[in-house]
Order: C-alpha cells, then structure tokens, then sequence
C-alpha cells in the first residue's frame, strides 16, 4: 500500500464544478485586482474568526511582513518568538530591518514556553527611559509572535498576561491554525483573534488551501486594518498617494474565489481531521505504541469544540530518522517539520545563538516526525502506518 503524506486530490473532485464556475465568473468580468471576489472573502472569514476586519494579501509571509511594517517595527526593535516554526516567522523580522529574539518552546505543544518568555524579558531585559530593551544589546522590545503550531493554539491566557504587564503587542501567526478554537479569559476565541492582530496562511496544502500562494490578515482596530489595507497596496490609500512605503501584497481574485467556495467545508474538515487522529490514538494504544512514540498532545480537548485543527500529525521519538527510512521503504510519507532550528540557521550566525541555547526546540528537531494526515485518509490506510512503526519497534 502507498500512504501519502497529503492527498488533495478528493478534495478537489468533489468541489471542482463550483470552483471552475468562480474562476470562470472571475475571467468573465475580468476584474483581477482586488475585485468582488476578495471582498466577499475577506468578510466571509471575518465573520469566520469573529474578526472585526479581515485583509486579504498574498501570502502568509506577506501577512506578517505587511502587519510589520504597519506597527511600524524596524532597524533598532527586537520581536520575540520562537525558533521551532517555518523561516518566514523570523525571515519578515530580518527583513524589516528588526531583530528575531528566539525564546525555548514548551517540551509537550512544541509552543513558545511562556516561562522561557517571562524569564527571558524579567532577566535579560531592562526599562530604559520608560522603553523596554533587551539588556545587552540594546534593541526596542516591541512584539511577541507566538506561533500557533501544528494546528494547537499556545496558551493564549499565559502569554496576553506577559504581554500587558511589558507592554508588548502580539502578532500572532495563525498560518497553521485556521478555525482552531483555545479557551480565553473571556470565553471562547479562535486562532488569529484573540490579540490585536494575526494572520493566517492559504498554501495548497493548509487545511483551506489556495490554488498558490495566498494569506489574510485579520484585527481588531479600524485605523490599523486602514494602515493595512493601504500597505498591502504600495502605501495607497488613495489612488498615486503614498502616506507611507508599503508593498504589493494583494491577494489575487481568483485565489480569493477559490477559497470562498472552501471555506464553508473547513470546519467538517477539522472534525474529520481531528477523526483521523483518534483513530491514530486508538491504534497506536491498542498496538502497545504510546511509551515508544509521544503523541500530540491535546490540552484543550475538554473545554473547546475545535481543540485541535491537526494541520499536521507529528509524532516525537528518538529513533527517527530510522523510523523515517523504515516507512519509506514502506511508501509512507513523512516529513520533517522541522530539521534545524532558526537559531541554528546558516543565514541567523550573526545573532549570535550556539548550539544548546534552546535545548528544547534543538530536542523537537530531532525527534518530530509528522505522519500522513487529510480528511479523507482511509481508516485502512492508518492501520497500514501503525502496523508499519509496530514493525520497526518490534525488529
């Protein structure tokens, strides 16, 4: 049997008449800019979130670089966050001319660690003329990006406590996360929403998948979302007049008319997701597994619907990259989320950061290994990849 890691294909046979008719509709009209389409979307997923505003861009990493550069953050500020997630996290810090400040992750969520935050802007911060800045170097403390990784939101309640008493803002990267629900001092909230800011990703391969690269930004604040709008646009908010420097970031209409005909499926396919990895749990219990493999965890699954979205199954053990070999040979896929961390990076040597700095997030990237998870993943072909990791155990 061949498992792969990702299969779209059923996905798209079932939604593929209502998709070809948008993007005929959107050829037919011919407006390709920021035309109905993307407006219908970006209230669509407001009203999703539970957003006050939502700004459609170009990508996830334009997302974060266009809210960037809308705060105002650049040459002299810092942006703590954590070194366990994709490039672009810390790579839009860079390129706004700021500094990425990279605190450990939590050992269970693979989360930033919020006591890694708190002792990190307690010990190695200081208040300067009112300003925070970090201690040795100097750089302007400015924001947090907590990363909502894998699908799980990070303890939100921890980390808006930090945030106030420093006075920080939180831009949270919801790339991964999409619908998944943590429960707030307040009630109920959803990944993207619960901070001034945040920003989602529509990779084919997120839980709602563009047909290319697209993103949205969703906040709470009227003249913040106007500044976005305006950035997302060469600076623009009206036509040839530039208030500041922005950049072109629009979202495409014909990605935003795909993902309007998916968005109203996203929460079956989360449930189903979240199926899928039940069933996993099952098996991998009944098979003798768990005190072999550590499986996700799920801290919320007892006070909210939408605990966990699974954008990935990732499952840690130290024998890995045996493993990964081992379901290879099996035609399973795998991936590796991921193999080095940002703080290790070739192109980050200048921050300064050794080996053994973060000794958490240095653990993950040797021990994660992410499983093949879609909603339409055949029970069949999950007990294929747990008698598969059974085996190699078992050798």
């Amino acid at each position: 049997m061949r498992v792969p890691l990702l299969d779209l294909s059923e996905q798209y046979r079932a939604l593929a008449q209502p998709i070809r008719a948008e993007i005929e509709q959107v050829l037919s009209t011919q407006r390709f800019i920021l035309g109905p389409k993307v407006k219908e979307f970006e209230q669509a997923i407001a009203e999703f979130s539970h957003a006050p505003f939502a700004i459609g861009v170009s990508s996830g990493t334009d997302a974060l670089l266009a809210i960037l550069m809308a705060l105002g953050i650049g040459p002299e500020d810092a942006v703590i966050t954590t070194a366990y997630t994709f490039f672009a996290t810390a790579g839009c810090v860079v390129r706004v001319g700021a500094k990425p400040v990279f605190v450990d992750i939590d050992a269970s969520s693979c989360n930033i660690s919020t006591p890694a935050l708190e002792t990190f802007l307690r010990e190695q911060c200081e208040r300067k003329d009112g300003t925070l800045v970090v201690r040795r170097t100097g750089e302007k403390v400015r924001a947090i990006i907590p990363v909502h990784l894998f699908g799980l939101c990070c303890d939100m309640n921890e980390i808006h406590r930090i945030a106030e008493e420093f006075g920080l803002t939180i831009i949270e990267d919801a790339a991964q996360a999409i619908g998944a629900e943590y429960p707030f001092v307040d009630g109920t909230r959803m990944a993207g929403n619960m901070s001034a800011t945040g920003f989602f990703s529509f990779y084919p391969s997120k839980n709602l998948g563009a047909a290319g690269d697209a993103g949205l930004i969703v906040c709470r604040d009227h003249h913040l979302s106007e500044k976005l709008r305006a950035v997302r646009e060469h600076g623009m908010q009206r036509r040839y007049y530039h208030e500041v420097v922005g950049g072109n970031f629009r979202l495409d209409e014909i990605q935003a008319a795909i993902l309007k005909v998916k968005l109203p499926h996203l929460n079956q396919w989360a449930a189903a997701r979240r199926t899928v990895a039940d069933f996993y749990r099952d098996e991998f219990t009944r098979a003798g597994l768990t005190g072999k493999i550590k499986l996700p965890p799920e801290p919320y699954r007892d006070r909210v619907a939408e605990h966990h979205v699974y954008h990935q199954y990732v499952i840690r053990t130290s024998d890995r990259d045996a493993l990964r070999q081992h379901l290879t040979k099996s035609e399973i896929g795998t991936e590796i989320y991921y193999p080095v961390g940002l703080h290790l990076q070739a192109c980050f040597r200048n921050l300064g950061y050794r080996e053994g700095d973060l000794p958490t997030t240095e653990q993950a990237t040797r021990e994660s290994l992410a499983l093949p998870i879609y909603p339409e993943l055949p029970r069949e072909a999950q007990r294929y990849v747990v008698e598969a990791i059974r085996e190699f155990f078992n050798r």
